[in-house]
């Protein structure tokens, strides 16, 4: 199983990589009031990713936050007695 997961990490970084070779030719980012920005595209599409990344969790922190709260009122509390030894094991049929 671990062989598989270096596998596929592989796999993914391969493919990333041969995604930047292909992708070196310059464009042209137009930002508000004239502004400008030339470089590789994998670098804008890098950032795009990135970007949407950041807002994607940026937005699902309160969630969690709330979901992590909600699930800590309603744990039972751990009680104050020691536990219980449980019972020895008895093979079957003996």
């Amino acid at each position: 199983m671990k062989y598989l997961a270096w596998l596929l990490k592989a796999a993914v970084f391969f493919t990333l990589f041969a995604f930047a070779l292909n992708n070196q030719d310059a464009v042209v980012v137009h930002f508000f009031f004239g502004q400008q920005w030339q470089g590789p595209l994998v670098l804008v599409v890098l950032a795009a990713f990135v970007a949407g990344l950041a807002l994607g969790v940026m937005f699902m922190v309160p969630r969690w936050w709330r979901s992590r709260k909600v699930a800590r009122s309603s744990a039972p509390a751990p009680s104050q007695e020691a536990p219980a030894e449980p019972a020895p094991q008895t093979p079957h049929g003996i």
